[in-house]
């Protein structure tokens, strides 16, 4: 519902029957708010209310105030989805007037939209996935690995410009052993973006090394040259070099690799890109994936491209990935018998979902363009906002929009980002904050972090929203979307 749309719903107490059965004509919505000057919500009208006015003998020029009392069915500012659903079961109803503490009637929760869930980031199939997984079954290539694992790995080596990937089972596992090969062990430090989900720094704690976290720069809100060098030098005058790196391209925008590379290089430390959620995105025309010693993808359901769970390790070292696929194989030895020198996992991708993967990455410049055009849609829904920030595509970059996200630059950006998610959530629509950072996770308490000029991860999360960006979006989708987020961000401005 366009917030016009929402606007026209009200009617003042001395409006008339005849009044309220012309609105509920032109708007279509089933309802009629009444209330004061301030909006305070004094009752709703629907055409069942008209129908009882008009078998009571009530002419049609009655005023709204002159019916029978009738206290307004609706739901606090903070009530859920499920509060709101429940609401409507239990007294038969398809509309909840949401109110503010001041009972003011500030949104409009409707039965048919709570049916129509928008999803952040559902998977986006076609027609060439079913084929090829058809291929596997036919040939009865079911298990781990197969001609369909071989394939993939050659064909993401080649989209990113590198000479060798190995498959695996998830994006996870792909760290993990990139992080083992590059040598990270017991009493190491790690260099590695703060604002990234956990599963970027959860390895290196489990191979007994310590992250120290590097903070954001504020503009592609990937890991701060700045923040960097500053580690760089910290940790050198300490007398420690990093065994390793893991910087992130976050939300499908590669890092500042012409500057963070360079530094990385001269300490002698070498790079895991970590490019689970940039696959498709470039930078100075080199694809993401192609800049660090070692780096991973992830294909999990949400993802541009998904296999449905899954991942890629990829490089130029073909002795850096043999040996991972031998440790994702159980690190078994070239034996008749099952010979073990070093301890492995069970790693590898299956030849099935390596088949969906390959019908996802003949359409992934499709997929990302359409990702783009999401996001073009909301900054054009919502030009001439002010307090809100999106998440910048600086010069020499191109992203991949993984997802759409923006941040809320407010007094207090929490308060206005969670009432924003309330609200979205309230009407059915999947929306999520920023990453929390790791330095401000619980898990990670203690460990270090070198910040920006500020901590500017730290307030991208406070204010950080992440709106619904697949592929598959439909037009009528996205202009519900903007829609709800004008509406949501009215609710933002009048409750600061």
């Amino acid at each position: 519902m366009h917030p016009k749309t929402f606007d026209a719903l009200f009617l003042g107490p001395e409006a008339s029957l005849r009044d309220a059965l012309a609105l509920l004509d032109a708007t279509a919505q089933g309802i009629v708010l009444v209330a004061d000057a301030q909006r305070r919500l004094l009752r709703t009208i629907t055409d069942g209310d008209l129908r009882r006015a008009a078998l009571a003998g009530l002419p049609p020029t009655t005023a709204l105030a002159a019916l029978p009392a009738k206290a307004p069915l609706c739901a606090a500012l903070d009530a859920s989805m499920r509060d709101v659903l429940e609401m409507m079961d239990a007294q038969r109803i398809d509309h909840v007037p949401i109110v503010d503490a001041q009972q003011r009637a500030v949104d409009l929760v409707t039965r048919r939209e709570l049916s129509q869930k928008i999803w952040l980031s559902s998977p986006h199939l076609g027609d060439d996935e079913a084929a090829l997984v058809q291929e596997a079954f036919r040939s009865n290539w079911i298990a781990p690995l197969g001609p369909h694992v071989d394939a993939f790995e050659r064909e993401v080596a080649a989209h990113v410009g590198v000479a060798h990937a190995a498959a695996t089972s998830s994006g996870t596992a792909a760290l993990h052993l990139g992080l083992r090969l590059l040598g990270v062990g017991p009493g190491d430090l790690v260099l590695c973006s703060s604002l990234t989900f956990v599963a970027s720094a959860n390895p290196i704690r489990q191979l007994g090394a310590t992250p120290v976290f590097i903070d954001s720069e504020p503009l592609g809100w990937n890991m701060s040259p700045s923040a960097l060098r500053r580690a760089l030098r910290t940790l050198a005058a300490e007398g420690r070099r990093p065994k390793a790196a893991v910087v992130v391209n976050l939300y499908g925008l590669s890092a500042d690799m012409q500057a963070l590379v360079p530094m990385l290089e001269e300490a002698g430390v070498p790079m895991l890109e970590d490019a689970a959620e940039s696959l498709g995105a470039r930078y100075r025309d080199r694809a993401s994936g192609s800049f660090g010693a070692l780096a991973v993808f992830s294909f999990n359901g949400n993802k541009i491209i998904t296999t449905s769970g899954g991942g890629m390790l990829v490089g130029n070292d073909a002795a850096l990935i043999e040996h991972a696929r031998r440790l994702s194989t159980q690190a078994r030895e070239a034996a008749r018998h099952y010979e073990h020198v070093e301890d492995g996992y069970n790693y590898r991708m299956s030849n099935v979902l390596a088949g969906i993967g390959r019908g996802q990455l003949r359409v992934l410049e499709q997929r990302v363009d359409a990702r783009r055009a999401v996001f073009a849609h909301y900054r054009a829904a919502l030009a001439g906002r002010t307090g809100l920030r999106w998440m910048a595509e600086p010069p020499g970059h191109r992203g991949t929009r993984w997802l759409s996200a923006f941040v809320l630059e407010r007094p207090q950006p929490q308060r206005a980002r969670d009432l924003l998610l309330d609200f979205l959530e309230r009407h059915n629509v999947e929306a999520r904050p920023v990453w929390k950072p790791m330095h401000l996770q619980p898990l990670y308490a203690g460990c270090r972090y070198f910040g920006h000029d500020d901590d500017v991860s730290a307030s991208l999360f406070a204010g950080g929203v992440c709106l619904p960006s697949g592929s598959n979006l439909q037009p009528e989708q996205l202009e519900r979307v903007g829609a709800l987020l004008q509406r949501g961000l009215d609710v933002v401005e009048a409750q600061a």
